[in-house]
């Protein structure tokens, strides 16, 4: 009788090895986990934010405007490059969290052909609610990990993508 994998990937890994025994399977072993795991916690993440009627996409753009700090405000081009989302992509996403009131489109007093998007109030307080309940089930997820560990496998993937990554 043989012995049950630990996970998915071990399973995986398992066949390859018995059908082609060739293959050196270590970036799978690792890639293939974070694919899974991206998927699971991208799931989570996507329900945590609709108990705030917002989709992961959309909190992307107000977690933006909190980031950059008061009077949370950015040109819709540079919202689309903090996101590495085309012009078009971002309009929908704008179009549909201002008509929901969280934020606003305004002309920009420095560029007569510009516009700005600034958080409202609403947009405001719901982002920090949104970013409060994804990081929670963030730290749900981690805590099998424990701090030490989960400070250890930061550094890793930090040190994995930044080659990887580019300037």
């Amino acid at each position: 009788m043989t012995a049950q994998p630990d996970d998915p990937v071990d399973a995986i890994i398992d066949q390859w090895t018995r059908v082609r025994p060739d293959l050196d399977t270590a970036g799978m072993e690792v890639f293939g986990r974070i694919f899974r795991l991206s998927r699971v916690m991208g799931d989570r993440m996507e329900k945590a934010y609709a108990r705030f009627g917002i989709s992961r996409g959309e909190f992307d753009v107000l977690a933006a405007l909190r980031r950059i700090g008061e009077p949370y405000t950015l040109s819709p081009r540079r919202l689309s490059a903090a996101l590495m989302l085309t012009t078009g992509g971002m309009t929908g996403r704008l179009d549909k969290l201002e008509r929901s009131g969280l934020l606003r489109r305004s002309p920009d007093p420095h560029d007569r052909r510009g516009l700005r998007v600034t958080l409202t109030d609403k947009g405001l307080r719901l982002i920090d609610e949104a970013v409060g309940a994804g990081l929670a089930e963030q730290t749900a997820a981690l805590s099998a990990l424990g701090a030490g560990r989960s400070a250890e496998l930061a550094d890793l993937l930090r040190r994995l993508s930044a080659p990887l990554e580019g300037p």
